[in-house]
């Protein structure tokens, strides 16, 4: 189902992959700098969720600064939980790259605002921790203040993601938090010798089985 969402003047381009069965939690999706909604990892993460009961609302944003794109992001949120189509309880934002670095933005300016308690979640797909070659300057602040549970999946040799920086990173975390490494996988999530297809089943069943827990404990 394709929508608009309002934001500011403008408005994003989004589509929603709904399940069959009734559903009570969603995921918001975006994607890193380059690219947009359509981006092959999100398609297929979008369509295994709603195939498995989970509603998926992906989005395009094109900002390249992270304020601008974490904007974006809040209001896409703010328009899921007032849609009157989909009554969602609970949902988990999620993005690629620079996308994530959104999604943990929105995350942190809406628990300082008191207002988080329909956020149950954040998935990190490749996480650029920093930029390529500058371990010095790491991306972290966002990540540290938040409290709801966050899955990582990122490549052992993403050039933006240096692994002992994101399990350093990720030790210093308060919130509830696991990393899913997939081997040798650069930052585009690109393996010699693997096909896309058979990393993307790898990516999807993760973050598949990472929402199921956490949907259950919240229900339990």
């Amino acid at each position: 189902v394709k929508v608009k969402i309002p934001f500011g003047n403008k408005y994003l381009d989004a589509i929603f992959s709904v399940p069959a069965k009734t559903l009570t939690h969603g995921v918001i999706l975006t994607h890193g700098a380059g690219g947009d909604m359509n981006f092959p990892q999100l398609v297929s993460l979008a369509d295994y969720l709603a195939s498995h009961g989970v509603l998926c609302l992906r989005f395009t944003c094109k900002g390249l600064n992270v304020a601008y794109r974490a904007r974006a992001y809040k209001a896409v949120v703010e328009y899921l939980k007032l849609s009157d189509d989909y009554k969602l309880s609970g949902v988990f934002l999620a993005g690629r790259s620079m996308g994530s670095r959104a999604a943990a933005s929105v995350i942190r300016q809406l628990s300082q605002d008191g207002d988080d308690d329909f956020i149950q979640g954040l998935v990190c797909l490749s996480y650029p921790l920093h930029r390529p070659k500058l371990q010095s300057k790491l991306r972290d602040e966002d990540l540290l203040f938040i409290r709801c549970p966050v899955l990582f999946v990122s490549g052992s040799a993403d050039e933006m993601c240096e692994k002992q920086l994101l399990e350093d990173v990720v030790s210093k975390m308060k919130a509830p938090k696991k990393i899913h490494w997939i081997d040798k996988a650069n930052h585009g999530m690109a393996v010699k010798g693997r096909t896309t297809d058979d990393i993307m089943e790898e990516i999807n069943t993760q973050v598949f089985s990472w929402l199921t827990e956490n949907i259950e404990l919240k229900h339990k």
